[in-house]
C-alpha cells in the first residue's frame, strides 16, 4: 500500500493590522512520499514524475531547484544539522504541477525515522521574486498531536509584511486530517495568520480527474490570487517594505530552546 495521498480543504488568510483583510479558497494538496514517486508514475495515468502529464511532480520545483534527487537533498540537509532520520520516510505536502504550472508559497516536508517517529519538519517558503528559503525544525517525540514552534523570519516574502517578524507554527501532521497554521507577528503584536485545513483523500486517477474537471486552473489561481490580494492591499493603502537581499544560505536550522518565552527558538544557518 502506498502512503501518498491527497488532502482537500481550504486555505484561509486573516490580516489584523493596519486594516482587516480576509480571504478563503479551496485547494487540494498532495502528500507525496518521495520514495514512492516512481511507483505513482507507473500506477496513475494522470500523474507523472519528472515528465509532462495533467498532474506532475518535478524535482526541479523544490529544494536546490536543479533537478537533482529531492530525497538526497533532504537527507543531506538533515545530516548537516545532526537530525537522525536515516531510512525513514519523507513526505512532502505541496501542490503538484497542474497542466504544467505550479506555484507553492509553502511546501512542508515531514521527516520520519525508521520506526515512523516524526523527527523534523522542513518549511520551504517561496516568494514571487523567484527566491526560496527552507527552515529546518527538529520535532520532539512527546506525544503531542500538534507540533508547535516559533522562530524568527529570515526570508522576504511579501512587500506588505516587514522583515522584523516571528513565525508561530501549529502543525497537525498528516493523518485523516492535516492542518498547517502560520501566525506572523511583528514587534507590535499579531499581524496575520494563514491556515490550510484538509481532509485525507485516496490518491487515485478518479480523484485527479475530478479535480481536473472541477478545478482546472487550481494551481494557476494561487499565483493569480496572490497578485489580486496584493492589489487589494495596495488599494487599502497598506504600507510596503523594501526587498532586502535573500540570505546567503538557502537553509536555516531552528535550534529548539525551551527556555525562551512562547517556545521561541534560535535560528542558525547550517554548514553545507
Amino acid at each position: 500500500m502506498l502512503s501518498s495521498k491527497a488532502y482537500s480543504g481550504f486555505v484561509t488568510h486573516v490580516r489584523h493590522r493596519p486594516k482587516n483583510h480576509r480571504l478563503k479558497y479551496g485547494l487540494s494538496y498532495l502528500l507525496l512520499d518521495l520514495d514512492e514517486l516512481p511507483a505513482l508514475d507507473t500506477k496513475l495515468r494522470l500523474f507523472a514524475y519528472n515528465r509532462a502529464a495533467p498532474f506532475s511532480f518535478h524535482d526541479i520545483d523544490h529544494g536546490p531547484r536543479d533537478g537533482t534527487s529531492l530525497r538526497a537533498w533532504v537527507d543531506t540537509q538533515l545530516a548537516n544539522v545532526g537530525v537522525d532520520a536515516a531510512g525513514g520516510r519523507i513526505r512532502l505536502l505541496c501542490l503538484p504541477r497542474m497542466l504544467g504550472y505550479v506555484f507553492n508559497p509553502i511546501s512542508v516536508y515531514f521527516c520520519y525515522d525508521g520506526v515512523e517517529r516524526l523527527r523534523a519538519i522542513l518549511y520551504e517558503v517561496r516568494n514571487t521574486f523567484g527566491e526560496s528559503h527552507t527552515y529546518i525544525v527538529p520535532t520532539q517525540d512527546d506525544g503531542r498531536a500538534v507540533q508547535s514552534h516559533s522562530f524568527d523570519k529570515e526570508f522576504y516574502v511579501s512587500p506588505f509584511i516587514p522583515m522584523d517578524c516571528t513565525y508561530d507554527m501549529a502543525v497537525l501532521p498528516p493523518g485523516d486530517r492535516v492542518s498547517i497554521t502560520v501566525s506572523e507577528a511583528d514587534p507590535d503584536g499579531a499581524l496575520l495568520a494563514a491556515t490550510f485545513n484538509g481532509e485525507a483523500r485516496t490518491l487515485t486517477d478518479r480523484f485527479l480527474a475530478a479535480s481536473l474537471v472541477c478545478h482546472p486552473m487550481m494551481t494557476l489561481k494561487v499565483i493569480v490570487g496572490i497578485y489580486w490580494e496584493a492589489f487589494q492591499l495596495w488599494r487599502k493603502r497598506i504600507p510596503t517594505f523594501r526587498h532586502p537581499s535573500a540570505p546567503a544560505e538557502a537553509v536555516s536550522f531552528i535550534v529548539p530552546n525551551a527556555g525562551v518565552p512562547h517556545g521561541r527558538s534560535d535560528t542558525k544557518r547550517p554548514t553545507v
